[in-house]
Formats: structure tokens, C-alpha cells, sequence
């Protein structure tokens, strides 16, 4: 180990360790002095860390503060929500359309021998259709700001007679999901299909040797790995899901930040309440993080114990240019002479 780190690199001298933390107690202190000149200071002038502004969110004994946190735990609520269905539709959604992709591109190789040529045709051309119609929805969507994407859904679907009610939840809940569902469903559509994409073509010829359709190519062999692969990606991809509820406020739905405003309108301490969402929202994303992180090295334990070779069998003794089977009790021929395996 020692001799690949001096390959990679050369091991710093007495003199550059001195200098290096001489470069980071000054630093460090640098940090502290312009932390407390351009933040502290500024923010105690304006008696930002008095009780009467905290007071609120952490005094237990404060007059508001069971009302406080009883409204950002509704808030918090109505964001995780809304968190949990966007994630399991545009799971559900991405991986439709990226299922459907692979297909209409396999589709597009496919020549339909033996079939009548106005209707091979026919296939063809419905087949080239199908694909410019969903690669076009896909940049279409991908391209547009989801902001934009939740507010024409919330005003846009109404006004065409379309209402989507939910029998729990807050009205603009369905609209606030459906927007956040097709934005990141097809962002993880095409991240699903890069990946099946990207594995070799040998897998699908082999397939296809066996009898394989597309489809049961796709479904069984492709997407799992697919998933597999591409799952950092999928979990950053979450993770924006559950950050992106935060604009439902601008459609009037309760979530985490709407309900903030409207107590920084009561109590005129902003500073503090986004700091304490700004944890709140940390602390869900880094369970989040950590709870993918722990079935992506599940996954990756599980495929290496599935692929670790089993030890060789016990060999057979060999005697004299003959096999015979190891730890048997019957007579072993050495040089011509017969030995009984018993006394």
C-alpha cells in the first residue's frame, strides 16, 4: 500500500507540512474574523439573535411557540406528501417512457419480412411517428422550468374543465404532483434509458439467441441494470423531487415555505424562520441521501455474493495415474499390491 501511494504521489516533506498548516490555521482564522466582521456583527446590530426574534422557535415557554411548530409540522407534512407521491409516480411515469423509448427505437430497425408491404409500411411510419412524438414531449418537458410546468397545469388543466380532486390533502395537491410528475418523470425516463442505452449490445444479441422478444429483453435483462446503474443518478434526481415541493407556494398549497411566509407576516423574524426550514429541508434530504446510499451498498453486496465463484470440489486422489474417490474406504491399488482399506 505504501508503495502505490509513493507511485501516486510523493509523501510532503517536514518543511511543506509546516507550511500547509500554516496555510490553514491562517485560513481558518481569516474565515472566522470575515464570518464574524460581515455576518455576526451586521446581524447583532439589527438584534437578529434576541430572544424576542428566536423566542418563538426554540423557547418552549415562548407564547406562540406550540403554534409555530404546530403549523410547520402541517407544513412539513403537506410537503412530504406531496414529496411521496411525485417520487412514486415519476418512478412509475420515467420508467414507462423510457420503456416505451427503447421500443419505438427498436421498432424503428425492425423491417416487418413477411408481411404485406402497405402494411409494413403502414408499421414503419407509425413507428417513426410514436418516436418524433415522444422525443419531442421529452425536450419539451425536460427544457421547460418546472415552475412554469406546475403553473400552467394548476391554472391551465382547470380552464379546461379538467379538476383533479383528491379525497385527502390540500385542493392544489393533485396539481402540484401532476406538475413535479412530469417534469422529473421524464428526467429519470432519460436517465433510465441512457443507461439501458449504454450496456453492451452483446447482452441483447445473446437474448434475442435465446428466443427473447424486445420487450422481455427490455423488462428482464436491460432495465434491472439499468436501475442498478444509474441509481446515484435516480437518488440526486429524488432528492430534487423533494426540494421542488417548495414551489408549490406559488399555486396557494400549504407546503413547508407558504406556511413559513405566513408566519414571518406575524412575527417578522424571517432571518430565523427560513434558517429553521432550511435545516428542517436539510435534515429530510440527508435521511433521504443516506437511506439510498444504504440499498445502493445492499444492491452492490448482494450482485458480488451472487457472482462470487464457489471454492472447487475436493479433488480425487490420484494413485498411480488412477482417480479414485477421496476419503473412501475401499481399496487403493499402489504399484500392482492391493491394500485393504481396513486393518
Amino acid at each position: 500500500m505504501s508503495q502505490q501511494q509513493s507511485v501516486l504521489y510523493d509523501a510532503p516533506g517536514p518543511r511543506a507540512r509546516r507550511v500547509t498548516l500554516i496555510v490553514s490555521v491562517l485560513s481558518a482564522v481569516a474565515a472566522v474574523t470575515a464570518g464574524y466582521f460581515l455576518v455576526y456583527r451586521p446581524l447583532a446590530e439589527r438584534e437578529q439573535f434576541t430572544m424576542e426574534k428566536w423566542g418563538p422557535l426554540i423557547d418552549p415557554g415562548n407564547e406562540v411557540f406550540g403554534q409555530v411548530w404546530t403549523l410547520l409540522g402541517e407544513g412539513v407534512t403537506a410537503t412530504l406528501t406531496a414529496a411521496g407521491l411525485a417520487i412514486v409516480l415519476s418512478l412509475l411515469f420515467g420508467t414507462a417512457l423510457a420503456v416505451l423509448r427503447i421500443q419505438l427505437k427498436a421498432l424503428l430497425r425492425r423491417r416487418f419480412t413477411g408481411l404485406a408491404t402497405s402494411f409494413a409500411l403502414a408499421m414503419r411510419a407509425l413507428s417513426w411517428l410514436l418516436n418524433l412524438v415522444t422525443r419531442f414531449c421529452v425536450e419539451v418537458f425536460r427544457g421547460l422550468p418546472v415552475v412554469i410546468t406546475i403553473f400552467f397545469v394548476a391554472r391551465g388543466l382547470p380552464d379546461l374543465g379538467l379538476e383533479i380532486v383528491l379525497p385527502f390533502g390540500h385542493e392544489m395537491l393533485p396539481y402540484l404532483v401532476l406538475g413535479l410528475t412530469i417534469y422529473n418523470g421524464v428526467v429519470i425516463a432519460e436517465i433510465l434509458r441512457s443507461g439501458m442505452e449504454g450496456l453492451p449490445s452483446g447482452q441483447r444479441e445473446s437474448a434475442a439467441a435465446i428466443g427473447l422478444t424486445s420487450f422481455q429483453t427490455t423488462r428482464m435483462i436491460l432495465l434491472p441494470q439499468a436501475f442498478r446503474i444509474m441509481l446515484p443518478a435516480l437518488i440526486s434526481q429524488l432528492i430534487v423531487v423533494l426540494k421542488d415541493t417548495s414551489l408549490g407556494f406559488i399555486i396557494g398549497y400549504q407546503e413547508t415555505l407558504l406556511v413559513g411566509r405566513t408566519i414571518i407576516q406575524n412575527l417578522r423574524n424571517p432571518i430565523q424562520v427560513y434558517l429553521v426550514i432550511g435545516v428542517l429541508f436539510i435534515a429530510v434530504n440527508y435521511a433521504l441521501s443516506k437511506l439510498a446510499e444504504s440499498v445502493q451498498r445492499r444492491l452492490a453486496q448482494g450482485r458480488r455474493t451472487s457472482t462470487t465463484p464457489q471454492p472447487p470440489a475436493a479433488p480425487a486422489s490420484t494413485v498411480a495415474g488412477q482417480q479414485t474417490p477421496a476419503g473412501t474406504g475401499g481399496s487403493a491399488t499402489t504399484g500392482g499390491t492391493a491394500t485393504s482399506g481396513s486393518s
